[in-house]
């Protein structure tokens, strides 16, 4: 198995011309990093919010405040809570022992969560943060390198209030109510979730993860 113990000198780290380290050999430290910054870069805009995407990530395609990524055979879904942070709702999460990881995250007065379930050697990812949640399937080679990427993304997510109230008034989120209740938190996962998931990839794509 190979060691992931790489320090990344990143010149632009989306605060800035900050060259800022990281050991990306550890889950904690790569979240507790890249969250502590307070990121405005973007590159990236959605309805009602914008955000940056980190080199090496593509943008596929959206479905309403949905987006689609992929990065060196993984996925990444993107889902936006406008109706959390409009409403500035309470991230309620705890952590998962059963996981083989869970974490409840409080960085910059912002809450969230990552929970990774392993399961047939593949690993679910769900990371909650700063009102979006990414999700994504990856293999145990690419794992921190998946959060790294969704550590960036999640932490420069910028709303457009204004935005989000003409779409509240307008009843954009009417009739997609129920795709929202994915940021509910769960503590357990039932054993087919990751199965639904896979579903939603081809098995080419499937074979890129080995």
């Amino acid at each position: 198995m190979k060691k992931l113990l790489i320090l990344i000198a990143l010149t632009i780290f989306i605060s800035g011309c900050t060259v800022v380290r990281i050991d990306t050999s550890d889950i904690d430290n790569i979240v507790n990093v890249v969250l502590s910054k307070d990121n405005t870069l973007y590159n990236r805009v959605g309805k009602g919010y914008k955000y940056y995407i980190p080199r090496g990530v593509s943008y596929i395609d959206s479905t309403d405040l949905n987006e689609k990524f992929y990065s060196e055979g993984v996925y990444y879904f993107l889902y936006i809570d406008a109706i959390g942070y409009f409403y500035d709702r309470e991230v309620t999460y705890e952590e998962n022992d059963e996981a083989y990881y869970s974490k409840k995250i409080d960085a910059r007065d912002i809450e969230g969560y990552v929970e990774v379930i392993e399961e047939d050697g593949l690993y679910y990812v769900q990371f909650m943060y700063n009102f979006a949640k990414i999700e994504a399937v990856t293999s145990y080679e690419k794992l921190n390198d998946v959060i790294l990427n969704a550590s960036y993304i999640l932490s420069t997510v910028q709303f457009n209030e204004n935005v989000i109230e003409l779409m509240l008034n307008d009843d954009f989120f009417t009739s997609r109510e129920e795709s929202y209740d994915i940021f509910s938190a769960v503590e357990t996962i039932e054993t087919d979730l990751s199965r639904q998931y896979i579903e939603l990839i081809d098995e080419e794509d499937l074979d890129n993860l080995d």
